[in-house]
């Protein structure tokens, strides 16, 4: 019979902003939990009020690691992906979010990691960080990264010139892309 042994969390010793901020973060089951129910209000919302409707689920259910790239219009665009994704995969999908913006302040910090579970994407410095981050996540089966190739949201929805990230994260590498277009977003 193998023995069990408890191993406390590395990050212990930082405060909560601190332990969100941070990637990759350890397991906390209370934030999954969180996430969770706050993902089944939010599909049950979008199916509702937004006529929310998935064409193409079948190419989700893969079990190996993926790459989702879609176009960017509306702060509801990831939402929206992760609504699409099956359940049992929202705690491996990561969107990359801008680190400028989503992980500057309190609030931001906690919609983006306890609600999207975001990976903090820096866009003008240390991009090549981020993309060996996205890498080592990609390394791992199963998980799913979510980017957004234009970069930043467009202002009138119309698709913007994409910027080289997507190319240089797949290039030479067998990691399946899974494109998607998000339609209505914008007016939502």
């Amino acid at each position: 019979m193998k023995r069990w042994q408890y191993e406390p969390a590395a990050d212990l010793d930082q405060s909560i902003i601190e332990r969100l901020r941070n990637f990759p973060r350890q397991p906390d089951m209370l934030v999954y939990a969180m996430r969770s129910f706050i993902a089944l209000i939010i599909r049950g919302l979008l199916r509702t009020y937004c006529r929310f409707e998935i064409i193409g689920e079948e190419h989700l259910r893969s079990n190996r690691s993926f790459v989702l790239v879609a176009n960017h219009s509306s702060h509801l665009d990831t939402v929206c992906l992760l609504a699409g994704l099956p359940l049992r995969r929202l705690h491996r999908a990561f969107p990359a979010a801008a680190a400028d913006y989503f992980f500057k302040s309190v609030p931001r910090t906690w919609i983006a990691t306890v609600v999207a579970n975001a990976l903090p994407f820096a866009r003008q410095n240390n991009v090549r960080h981020s993309l060996a981050i996205c890498t080592e996540l990609l390394a791992n089966a199963g998980n799913v990264l979510i980017i957004f190739p234009e970069g930043t949201r467009s202002t009138n929805g119309a698709l913007q010139e994409f910027k080289p990230g997507i190319g240089a994260l797949v290039a030479g590498r067998d990691i399946p892309v899974l494109p998607c277009y998000l339609d209505g977003a914008a007016r939502a």
